[in-house]
């Protein structure tokens, strides 16, 4: 059961004037349920992508890297479910500019136009002949209100779609920004075994798209972990179709800049925190708070340290106030300005540790108490600066052992 996160309701998800949205049934792997979705978008749009850091990129991965590369108006996205088309070598490459081309005769653009993304078992060829024989439905199939369905179609090991929607108020007019993505397992910066797709109605050109974007992505998709690992496929994707009425944002100076950069922002965390809420096996949503370092990277890496600790995530799953495994986590991290004798940490809110050591007015009744809570903040103050940073993860349960043991049946 995901922490604290429900299906979301139809009518709370925009549409996106400029983008239409389909999904269809391909049986690629899955029987009796959608795996195979389009995202079109009318023309004049415009795209930023970023993509995993794994050396193994996927085959669509490195497709869409080249496409962006030859220009940034782009106007599909397929997205198949089932196969992960990773670890594939050049047929899975070359499967990956096939149905791009097919795609393109389809919809009449050119093959880079078209973005391939693909999440699913790696190790696994995509079913060329069946994804193309779905492109009449998929075409015939576009709606601008399919973004919820196409949230669903590309869930893997989810157990809940995951999209978001917000409106924003620029100088002349309301901005709609909805976003969808995928993502329960494998979930590790940089990004994780996640898609993402975020797009809106506003006049933005591509260069502040994409510093936006590279701007957002640090405090979102890139602070969360579930696993410690990351994948080969992970895609985040940026699109505006420019058909507001808002004064062209070309620069970070103008008027609306904060103003985008903050409802992107919204969106984006959401979606975050909604894999993690949904992680494989969770029972608990962890934030992992740490304030006063020397940088922003020194606070990030003690979180991170904290989140891939198994031996924390496994104290946290059984409630066991065992929070020494906190203290080790920190001190492992590779930080030269880490005072150990500086330290403080809290549960909830609950002294635990006190410069180093173990606070004088701890009370284990009150954490046990807090260790219960399906939601913990673990907040850490190094006091030796004025830096800060957060970072959300999940305990580690006998569930995401069977999830993962069990994947490929």
């Amino acid at each position: 059961m995901p922490v604290g996160l429900k299906k979301p309701e139809v009518n709370n998800i925009l549409n996106v004037p400029g983008i239409k949205l389909a999904s269809v049934k391909a049986g690629i792997k899955y029987k009796d349920r959608k795996d195979l979705s389009l995202i079109m978008l009318d023309e004049g749009s415009v795209v930023s992508g970023l993509f995993t850091k794994n050396k193994f990129r996927a085959a669509p991965v490195q497709v869409c890297q080249n496409h962006l590369k030859a220009g940034s108006h782009k106007r599909a996205l397929l997205i198949n479910t089932g196969s992960a088309n990773a670890g594939t070598g050049s047929e899975g490459f070359d499967n990956a500019m096939q149905i791009c081309s097919e795609l393109a005769t389809n919809l009449k653009v050119q093959a880079h136009d078209i973005l391939p993304f693909s999440t699913g078992v790696i190790l696994t060829h995509i079913p060329v002949n069946k994804i193309v024989g779905q492109f009449t439905n998929l075409i015939e199939s576009l709606a601008e209100s399919h973004w919820l369905e196409v949230a669903e179609a590309i869930m893997t090991t989810d157990t809940v779609p995951k999209a978001y929607s917000t409106k924003i108020k620029t100088e002349n007019e309301d901005i709609v920004i909805t976003g969808i993505s995928k993502g329960s397992g494998m979930i590790c910066p940089n990004m994780a075994t996640m898609l993402a797709f975020i797009g809106t109605n506003a006049n933005i050109s591509q260069s502040i798209l994409s510093r936006i974007h590279k701007e957002i992505v640090e405090d979102s998709f890139n602070a969360i972990s579930v696993d410690g690992d990351t994948s080969t496929n992970d895609s985040f994707i940026l699109m505006a179709t420019n058909q507001a009425q808002n004064k062209l944002i070309s620069n970070e100076g103008d008027k609306d800049y904060e103003i985008i950069k903050e409802g992107f922002f919204e969106v984006a965390s959401y979606l975050a925190h909604s894999i993690i809420r949904d992680g494989e096996g969770a029972t608990k949503f962890i934030h992992i708070e740490v304030i006063n370092g020397k940088t922003k990277n020194d606070c990030k890496e003690i979180a991170k340290k904290i989140s891939h600790s198994p031996l924390v995530k496994t104290a946290l799953f059984a409630s066991d106030p065992n929070l020494g495994r906190i203290l080790a986590a920190i001190g492992n991290a590779d930080i030269s300005s880490l005072l150990i004798d500086k330290v403080d940490v809290y549960l909830n809110g609950l002294p635990f540790a006190q410069n180093g050591s173990i606070a004088s007015n701890y009370d284990e009744e009150l954490a046990n108490i807090e260790m219960k809570k399906t939601e913990i903040h673990l907040k850490v103050d190094l006091k030796i600066g004025s830096e800060h940073s957060s970072f959300w993860t999940t305990d580690l349960s006998y569930d995401y052992v069977k999830i993962n043991a069990e994947y490929r049946s």
